[in-house]
């Protein structure tokens, strides 16, 4: 007891007609970093949303106690005057102010009634030494990338005194490299005393960096491991998680792959706002019915440039090349021309992209094609609520009604509603980019069964993934693209990570006068 420096006794916490949390409690040591795993809507965040006063004192039921006295933060200022911080997943960072005013924002430097910027930048570039970035302070967030924001966010919290730092899904957004220099900078925090909590459901980073594990599952805590002394592996933690063992990460899948659906020939993107700039370089490839056909590359290979630029246009400039349905060429030079023909696209950021945050489960789903639903020029909203109501129940969507708002639903869960939405077009085609990406491994097994389901239908399946696990599990075959060009075609059972890896960074062959001489 002596050497813990948080303690949430018996925390109880009910919105509307859901008990989020039941009787949750959570003992973290002083120094430890402590990772906080459970499914999709199990009450993770909405633990730390308790802890960080973002759920004020009052509006919960149990106790919270700080190196062993009680507290009640009333506000978020209320936990960062105490030393509590959260980073939340979704970054709070202004996106046209500079880095030094973002760190300070609400806590700025002055002198005489008015912000003192040459102090202001001086202690900024020293948190940013801290966090290990060397960018100016008075660049813009506008102008650096989500990985570098990740860090600006821990400054800024540095910049409170932190004693508990609160990161919820770091690192979902980042890539390999971004993610492990976030990693051993949480572990260079901890050997300055600062104790963080993070929630996260790549178990790998997990078992690297976590000294205790809490589990829990349905707003219930379900154990504490000792990642140090307990027998811990991947599995013992899904298990505990789902609250079942999950024989395999992949469920099994017969593929039954019939004639060629679609084609892509020689397609070429050029950058939207720069046109000497080659995005993608004549790219060919194809599926066929019945078929998944994965998408592998690393940060920058093109591969998110290429699906957006086949559907509709949607990135890029001077596209060139020819798309062809069945062996006909088609035109998908609109996102309403390349529904009309059959395709759809499950963007990799559903948040922003592909769904309506602020309105009902009903409209997201029916948002693709209206035109199924129309009366007289109207929209017919029985039928639409039926629609609906079918998706959510063959998709499995943890929602009371389809009247729920798409912003409560946890990742999965709107994940599922994206695809609803795609799968009520009634396409032939569909390319799903991160379809699993921050979600827990429960609902990604449900995602996969979702997957398999459509290519049993004989649709056609595109899968752009960063994990190479995941694709070498569902794939039939998977297309390796490196600087925006297809290096491979490989089919998945002469496939190994270390075949595709190699491929992914073949480098173009540089032109004579690009090359040293």
């Amino acid at each position: 007891m002596a050497n813990t420096i948080l303690e949430m006794r018996d925390i109880t916490k009910t919105f509307p007609g859901v008990k989020a949390l039941q009787n949750v409690s959570l003992e973290v040591e002083r120094g430890h970093v402590h990772a906080i795993c459970g499914e999709n809507g199990a009450g993770k965040s909405t633990l730390m949303k308790v802890l960080s006063g973002v759920y004020p004192s009052g509006s919960f039921d149990g106790q919270i106690l700080l190196e062993g006295t009680p507290v009640d933060f009333k506000s978020i200022n209320d936990s960062e005057a105490a030393g509590v911080v959260i980073i939340h997943q979704e970054l709070a960072l202004s996106p046209f102010l500079s880095i030094a005013e973002n760190i300070f924002l609400g806590n700025e430097r002055s002198k005489r009634g008015f912000i003192d910027w040459n102090d202001t930048n001086l202690e900024a570039a020293k948190l940013l030494a801290r966090v290990g970035l060397r960018d100016n302070p008075v660049t813009k967030i506008v102008d650096i990338g989500v990985g570098k924001q990740q860090l600006v966010e821990i400054a800024k919290a540095l910049s409170k005194e932190v004693k508990i730092l609160i990161l919820d899904e770091p690192t979902a957004a980042l890539n390999d490299d971004d993610s492990a220099h976030l990693l051993d900078l949480i572990k260079s925090l901890q050997a300055q005393g600062i104790t963080s909590i993070i929630i996260s459901h790549k178990l790998n980073e997990i078992k690297a960096i976590a000294d205790k594990v809490t589990i829990i599952r349905d707003g219930q805590t379900i154990e504490t491991l000792d990642m140090h002394a307990d027998e811990v592996s991947e599995d013992r933690i899904i298990k505990a998680m789902v609250g079942r063992d999950l024989e395999s990460r992949y469920p099994e899948h017969e593929s039954s792959i019939g004639e060629e659906l679609l084609r892509i020939e020689d397609w070429t993107v050029h950058h939207p706002l720069d046109a000497s700039r080659e995005i993608v370089h004549q790219a060919n490839l194809n599926v066929r019915a019945g078929e998944i056909v994965g998408i592998a590359g690393l940060m920058g290979a093109g591969r998110t440039e290429l699906a957006m630029s086949v559907f509709g246009h949607s990135y890029g400039s001077n596209i060139s090349g020819t798309v062809y349905k069945r062996g006909v060429p088609i035109k998908t030079n609109t996102v309403s021309n390349a529904i009309k023909n059959g395709l759809a696209y499950a963007t990799e950021d559903r948040k922003r992209y592909g769904l309506n945050l602020i309105d009902d489960i009903k409209r997201n789903v029916s948002g693709s094609a209206l035109g199924k639903l129309a009366r007289g020029g109207f929209v017919d909203a029985s039928k639409e609520t039926t629609v609906a109501e079918g998706y959510r129940k063959s998709m499995n969507i943890k929602a009371p009604s389809v009247s729920v708002l798409t912003g409560k639903l946890s990742g999965g869960n709107q994940q599922k509603v994206v695809l609803s939405k795609w799968m009520y077009s009634d396409p032939e085609v569909l390319i799903l980019d991160e379809p699993t990406r921050g979600i827990d491994v429960g609902a990604k097994y449900e995602i996969y069964t979702i997957i398999n389901r459509l290519a049993d239908q004989g649709k056609g399946v595109i899968v752009i993934s960063s994990e190479l696990p995941e694709l070498l599990g569902i794939c039939d075959r998977i297309y390796t693209l490196s600087e925006g060009r297809i290096t491979a075609d490989v089919p998945r059972d002469e496939a190994t990570p270390e075949q595709l890896l190699k491929y992914m960074t073949q480098e173009r062959e540089k032109p004579i006068n690009e090359r040293d001489i």
